[in-house]
């Protein structure tokens, strides 16, 4: 608890922060746990809707069972892949989408856990980038005040998204935790230590779980390793590069010179002997990470939680936690969706009017999208007017065409007329999609609009909330509405809702 306080207090104060620590420190008490890679400016939305999704939870859980719940937010701290979480990206001036990264190399530190990161100089440079792409006025005004407080050269990339979004959730009192500190690693040593006493056993635990999941007609979420401790090492120092352990056979020599049960250090041939893991374990726990499939069983040991919240792949790999939580002697938590959001502002709203069509049509290909826009639509040659005629005119005649030939007694006639009958349908279908396409071509406001609504939907055919960083929405915004937005909704609608929500500021 005293390295939950502490961390917190990095964050800054905040009165509702501080209620649910002395909340949490009483006991009688249950928790609501999301997390996420610290992503650059905090990330993409979801992670911001995320948070969210964790707060609404925790109130509604509280309200049904007039058990105090408080939302807590697990730092991924431990995880290395810095190529995931180093980019920003956000929509220029013309509706393009620009992407805005910190150095593929920060400090040469390869495979270090992010939480050893320190922000360069270059992110000032990276801020006023943000601010050239973001629309001028208050909103962006407060957005770019915020991260500059946060991310400065120098400061921990942990430490910045966490102050980050402490500040933008601090009257929800949402609680932080970074596992990559000492006190928390010791706590998790148990777990750690059966973890590593017990991998042969877990591992065919996990086998015949997959097994069970393939039958049922599920895909295995995350993959087991062969002979994997769903742990990794930190070679050299705490600091140093995270490698995945993997068993070998007992009496090789570890890097301490030891004999007995060791460990392969992964994409080598180094080992850790026995001795020097316990050595470690004693003295040393932050030497150790846990794996995606490890770090859940940790969480619910050092907490007292009733619910996660996570995307969709999350909430997949803890079908195969089951027999985990088991072996741990836990009672795994409930599983909530986080909401899902899709922003449509009054410009996009205007879009889709002119273009008459919908959001969810947005993800078709322009290819399928251009003959349903294109138009002069009261124009006699427009492509709306010239389906009109071939409903109106040809098919009927087809179809009475289709008819005579059929009252034949030769059954092969009757066929062939069906065949041409379709056959006519399809290429006069094709003939008006290809003009149509034509029109919508020639037509240059109809494709920018339909371009701007791609951009600002599905970029790249991705679903904006795993595209856009939380910069766009709230340097549109500003950070106090932006977070009023989801969290009213959430209020209005429950957080149970699974479908894709619209957010209309």
């Amino acid at each position: 608890m005293r390295a939950l306080r502490d961390q917190q207090a990095e964050w800054g104060a905040s009165v509702a922060r501080q209620a649910n620590l002395e909340a949490l420190a009483s006991g009688n008490v249950a928790v609501v746990v999301t997390g996420q890679q610290v992503g650059l400016f905090l990330g993409p939305l979801y992670a911001f809707y995320k948070a969210a999704s964790a707060i609404a939870m925790a109130r509604a859980i509280e309200s049904e069972s007039g058990v105090r719940c408080v939302p807590l937010f697990w730092l991924q701290s431990e995880d290395h892949d810095f190529e995931e979480i180093r980019s920003c990206k956000v929509a220029g001036s013309d509706g393009a989408p620009v992407v805005l990264s910190l150095p593929d190399d920060l400090d040469g530190q390869g495979r270090a856990s992010v939480a050893h990161r320190i922000l360069p100089p270059d992110v000032t440079s990276i801020l006023e980038d943000l601010s050239r792409h973001l629309p001028a006025g208050p909103a962006a005004d407060e957005t770019l005040a915020l991260l500059r407080k946060h991310y400065r050269p120098g400061a921990g990339l942990v430490a910045a998204f966490a102050g980050a979004m402490a500040s933008v959730f601090s009257d929800e009192g949402l609680l932080f935790l970074d596992p990559r500190d000492g006190r928390i690693a010791e706590l998790a040593t148990p777990v750690y230590r059966r973890c590593l006493d017990d991998c042969t056993l877990i591992e065919q635990m996990l086998h015949e779980r997959s097994k069970a999941l393939a039958a049922a007609g599920f895909a295995e979420q995350v993959a087991v390793r062969d002979g994997g401790a769903l742990l990794f090492h930190h070679r050299d120092a705490a600091t140093g590069p995270r490698v995945r352990m993997l068993q070998t056979q007992k009496g090789a020599k570890g890097v301490n010179g030891s004999t007995g049960a060791a460990w392969r250090l992964a994409g080598s041939q180094d080992v850790v002997g026995a001795a020097e893991v316990d050595r470690l374990l004693a003295h040393e726990p932050l030497r150790f990470s846990t794996s995606a499939l490890l770090r859940p069983i940790v969480q619910d040991t050092l907490l007292p939680t009733v619910g996660y919240v996570g995307g969709p792949g999350e909430i997949n790999y803890f079908a195969q936690l089951q027999p985990l939580y088991a072996h741990f002697d836990l009672e795994p938590p409930l599983l909530f969706p986080r909401a899902r959001f899709r922003v449509l502002d009054a410009r996009t709203r205007r879009r889709l009017a002119q273009l008459a069509i919908a959001a969810n049509d947005v993800g078709q290909s322009t290819d399928q999208l251009l003959p349903r826009v294109a138009a002069p639509s009261g124009t006699n040659a427009s492509p709306a007017r010239l389906r009109e005629t071939v409903e109106r005119q040809i098919f009927p005649a087809l179809d009475a065409l289709v008819s005579a030939v059929g009252a034949e007694a030769d059954p092969s006639l009757q066929k062939l007329a069906k065949r041409t009958r379709e056959r006519v349908a399809y290429r006069l279908e094709h003939l008006l999609a290809r003009y149509a396409r034509g029109l919508a071509e020639k037509d240059t406001a109809t494709m920018q609009r339909l371009q701007r609504l791609q951009w600002t939907l599905c970029p790249d055919g991705i679903p904006q909330e795993r595209f856009y960083s939380w910069p766009w929405l709230a340097g549109q915004l500003g950070v106090s509405a932006a977070r009023r937005l989801v969290l009213d909704h959430l209020a209005a609608h429950g957080p149970f809702v699974t479908d894709l929500q619209d957010l209309e500021p």
